[in-house]
Order: structure tokens, then C-alpha cells, then sequence
């Protein structure tokens, strides 16, 4: 998939969120935070598709694949915030907002870090 692709698709599920989250906090539609989240799940599974078949066949090839997974982690600590932010939207979980951001702020200290070290090495 090429890059004007892949932006395009983003751009596409984004918008596609960003409508169903406005009509969902205005009470226009009363589905579920599961549904009005799909489309963020629909393009983290697509990249965690193309991620890992990126990854394996860096693998096979005898590449480093440590930074491919850096991604794949980091893919599915988002995905982690995500279920856990819907199912406390719909109250089947009591947690607390604390407990909640714990996936969210792994995922941004990891990229930080991953900052500094691309910084660094330039």
C-alpha cells in the first residue's frame, strides 16, 4: 500500500469517527461507544495487518525486527485505551480515568523515547 494511499484511508476512518463521535455526544444516535469506535478498529487492524506481515518477512530475511515491533506494541497499547475507555463508557467497568490512561501513557512515553533515540542517532 503507498503512502498517499495509507493517508488517504486514515484521513477517510478519522472522519468517519470524528461524525459518529459528534452525533453520539450531542445524542443523535444512541449506539453503543463500541460502535461509534469501529472505525478507529477497523484501520488499527488493517495496520496491524500490514505491520505484521512487514515484520515477518523482515524476520525471514534476517533483518532486525525490533523497531517493527516497537509499532506492533505500540499499536496494541492504543488498542488497550480504546477498550478500556468504551467499556468504561458503557459502564461495564468501574475504573478509574487513572487506570484507564495507563495503556495511553505507556504509548506516549514510548514514543518519546523512540524520539530521543531517532533524534540522537541523526
Amino acid at each position: 500500500m503507498s503512502l498517499a494511499q495509507r493517508v488517504l484511508l486514515t484521513w477517510i476512518f478519522s472522519l468517519v469517527f470524528l461524525i459518529l463521535l459528534v452525533l453520539k455526544l450531542d445524542g443523535k444516535l444512541k449506539w453503543s461507544w463500541f460502535l461509534i469506535f469501529l472505525p478507529v478498529w477497523v484501520l488499527d487492524g488493517l495496520l496491524l495487518l500490514l505491520l505484521g506481515v512487514k515484520v515477518a518477512g523482515r524476520c525471514r530475511a534476517g533483518f532486525d525486527p525490533r523497531l517493527k515491533v516497537w509499532y506492533l506494541l505500540a499499536l496494541m497499547m492504543k488498542l488497550g485505551f480504546c477498550v478500556t475507555l468504551c467499556a468504561r463508557l458503557e459502564q461495564i467497568i468501574i475504573l478509574r480515568p487513572l487506570f484507564i490512561c495507563v495503556p495511553l501513557w505507556g504509548l506516549l512515553t514510548g514514543a518519546l523515547i523512540q524520539l530521543g533515540f531517532n533524534m540522537r542517532s541523526d
